[in-house]
Order: C-alpha cells, then structure tokens, then sequence
C-alpha cells in the first residue's frame, strides 16, 4: 500500500535534513577553505582541489540514487549518508589542525575528510531529493522544494553566524571543537527529522513486480528524454558560472579587506541571508498568482544577469578598497541567487515526477552530477586562476578582481542559455526549467548534498 502524501509537517521535516546537510558542508566549503589560505598561507589551490575532489566524488549521485530507486527505501540512504558527511566534517576539521604542524599527513588526512565529505553528502542529498519528489504530491512539489531549500539556506545563515561567533579568538584547537559540536548536532537533527517519515514502503516498490532495470539501462532511458538533456546541460553551464566564486570570497575578504576569520565566516552568513530573502519573494509571487505566465524564465534570466551585476560590483570593491560596502555587495550577490534558485528547484522536483514513480533518484543523480561535475571544475579553476593572477599582476586585489570579471561575464552567457531552454511544465505557470539549487552552496545542492 502506498503512503499517503507528506502533509506540510513532513516536508518540513525533510527541510530540517536538508539544513542539517547543509551546516557540515557550509563549514567545511567556506571556514576550512578561508583558514588554509590565510592562517596557514597554503595556495588557494589547495583548498580548491580538495573541494573539487569532494564534489567529483560526487558523480556517484545517480548510483546512489538508482540504489534507492532499487531499494525502495530512502532512509538509510539518508542517515548513512549523513553519517559519512558528519564524520568528514570532522575529520576535514581536525586534518586542517595537523596541517599547520605537520604539511604533509595532515593533507594526506584531508584528501579522506573530502572524499568523505563528498560521498556522504552525495548518499544522502540525493536520497532526501528522491523522497521529497516520490512522497510529496505533484501539485505541492513547487512549494515544498521551496520550504526544503528556504531550511537549507536558513541553516547556512545560522550556522555560518554561530560558528564565526565561536572562532573568534582563532585557534586551531576551537576550529575542531566547532567543527565537532556542528557535525554532531546536524547528524543528530537529520536523524530524528527523518525517522519514520518515510513510511513501510517506498513508491518504487510499490508499483511494480517486474525486475528494476540495470544503473546503465536506467541512465539511458532517463539521458533518451530530451527535456532531461536540456536540464542537464543548464545545469552543467550556470552552475559552472556560479562556483568560480565559491572558494576565493572569504579569502578575498581576509586579503583584501583585513577580516578575520570569524568576519569572514559572519560574511558568508550576509551571502546566505540575501539567498533567503530571494526564495521567499519568488516563492511568495509565484505561489499567489501575482506573476505572469512564463515567470521562471524571467526570474531565472534575471538572477542570472544580477549575479553577473553584484560579481562586477565586488570586483570593483577590491579597487576602492575600505570604503567599498562588501557586505551589502555580497548581500546583493546572495539575493540575486535566490531568485532564480527558488524556480529552479520546483522545476526540479516537477521533471523529477514526469515518467512515473521509481525513476526520481536516477533522475536527481543525473543532475546533482551535473552540478558536481561543473562545481569542481569551477571552484577548482577559480582558485586556480586566482593563485596565477597573482603571480601575473603581483597584487591580490587585481587577481581575485579579475576572476570576479571573468565570472560576472560568465553569468551573462548562462542568462542567455537560460532564454533557451525550453518551457518545463509547472503548476502555476510556464518558464524554463532554471539552475538547481545544492547544500554545498545555497544556490545550486542539489551540494547538494541536496542536489
């Protein structure tokens, strides 16, 4: 027998996982990236490549998520996964300390934290995807992505403002105390929010007694759609604009405007609560009827060209130096974000349903894969850019304003993709299917771990 439809109590249980995903992954993207760079005067490649490699682990999403499809179940998808995420966060944090003692091992011990960091927030995001597109109702998907990822994102804007309030005065020893407290307390949320939620069966078993078709099989049959090409490679393209930047904003705040790691940690909280405060106004015109048919397209387009707009701006800041506003700039980043992300996940969980029950975790795999694929060559290549930059102008200001130009134009083309791909049906109007939003960065989980 099928479960019932999650009520908005249960999706708002599946929004508690998704913050939690988020908390482990926010410290470990953001802080530990800001503390090689600055504290240990490591190369910005460093902490780039280890964030690279934890989102090309990630490319098993659509194992994962065919695992779950086969299974039936999600659930122990999701607490394992979040697991093996809690324990990386850990490990990623105490690697960091030994690193400033010992270069070597503690490198060698963060190349594991990373690994699994990304495998487990694969498992895991990819899973929780999966229940909220097979056990939320089709006409409530919209607004239930919404309310997960609108959790997710006030996760990031708490724990980025906590943590940075504990790492102030900086040591490496209350790094992994704060990393320990965050991986802890976002294991035991996601486990008691998913416990039960679920339900004695899962859509997939329930809705047919011929054998699941093989991974590759399953693939092919969901790469055959063209709707689910096009998703696809959006994905790929904006999300690579966006993670050029992901890596290199807190230390550009740390070199170029002398903060702290608590300020910069505190800054990413800014980014986070202009990402919120976009959802909602979208989600609130959208789900009221305020906006015209075909409003994905034009929110999408112009979140898109407003990124690229605010990316100008904070390049432009490095120039102006003090008296440049960085936060509200970074704000303003984060809003602009926000907006084409809530149409985003709501044309996701939609194209995930289309084609029957059982396909949701294979498809949702496919383009959290995509994201990773495109994160870790661009918060990779961002760092990279960066370090030769410097070497080429001599003067951080001109480096990280350089990559932030690049990126701003980058958005631009990913705004004019946008007006390409074509309309994906969505209740309460057209537009194209926009940009997956992932745990890892607020716009764009599915890092997830989410997407």
């Amino acid at each position: 027998m099928t479960p019932a439809p999650l009520g908005w109590a249960g999706i708002v249980r599946l929004g508690l996982v998704q913050a939690a995903l988020g908390a482990v992954v926010v410290l470990t993207t953001a802080t530990l990236n800001r503390v090689m760079v600055v504290e240990l005067a490591l190369a910005a490649a460093v902490p780039g490549t280890l964030v690279a490699l934890h989102h090309a682990v990630q490319i098993l999403r659509p194992k994962f998520g065919h695992g779950s499809d086969v299974g039936g179940r999600r659930t122990p998808w999701i607490i394992g996964g979040m697991a093996v995420l809690a324990a990386g966060g850990l490990l990623a944090a105490v690697a960091t300390a030994w690193t400033a003692e010992a270069r070597i091992p503690g490198l060698a011990l963060a190349v594991v934290a990373f690994v699994m960091i990304g495998a487990g927030g694969a498992a895991a995001g990819t899973s929780l995807l999966a229940l909220t597109a097979s056990r939320v109702a089709p006409e409530r998907r919209p607004s239930a992505a919404a309310v997960v990822w609108l959790m997710m994102i006030a996760g990031f804007v708490v724990t980025a403002g906590v943590a940075g309030a504990l790492l102030d005065p900086f040591s490496t020893t209350r790094l992994v105390m704060v990393a320990a407290g965050v991986a802890a307390g976002a294991f035991v949320l996601a486990t008691v929010a998913v416990w039960g939620l679920e339900g004695p069966r899962a859509v997939a078993a329930a809705t047919t007694d011929a054998p699941p078709p093989a991974f590759r099989a399953a693939m092919a049959q969901i790469w055959a759609e063209p709707e689910a090409r096009r998703f696809t490679l959006f994905v790929f393209v904006a999300m690579l604009a966006y993670s050029l930047q992901d890596l290199i904003l807190e230390p550009f705040a740390g070199l170029v405007f002398g903060l702290t790691p608590g300020e910069s940690t505190r800054l990413a909280s800014f980014q986070y609560g202009g990402v919120l405060i976009g959802m909602i106004a979208v989600a609130i015109i959208g789900n009221r009827g305020l906006a015209p048919k075909g409003w994905m397209r034009r929110w999408t387009i112009a979140g898109c060209l407003a990124s690229g707009a605010a990316l100008a701006a904070i390049a432009l800041g490095g120039v102006i130096g003090d008296g440049f506003p960085l936060r509200p700039a970074v704000f303003a980043l984060g809003l602009a974000n926000g907006v084409f992300a809530v149409a985003a996940i709501g044309s996701m969980m939609v194209l995930a349903g289309n084609g029957g029950a059982g396909r949701e975790g294979v498809k949702l795999g496919l383009w959290g894969a995509s994201q990773a694929i495109a994160s870790a060559l661009g918060g990779f290549l961002g760092t990279v850019f960066v370090d030769l930059a410097r070497l080429a102008f001599g003067s951080p200001v001109a480096a990280y304003g350089t990559v932030f130009a690049v990126e701003a134009v980058l958005f631009v083309v990913a705004a004019g993709l946008a007006a390409r791909v074509a309309a994906a049906p969505t209740p309460g109007g057209g537009g194209p299917a926009p940009v997956p939003v992932t745990p890892e960065r607020g716009v764009v989980a599915a890092d997830v771990p989410g997407g």
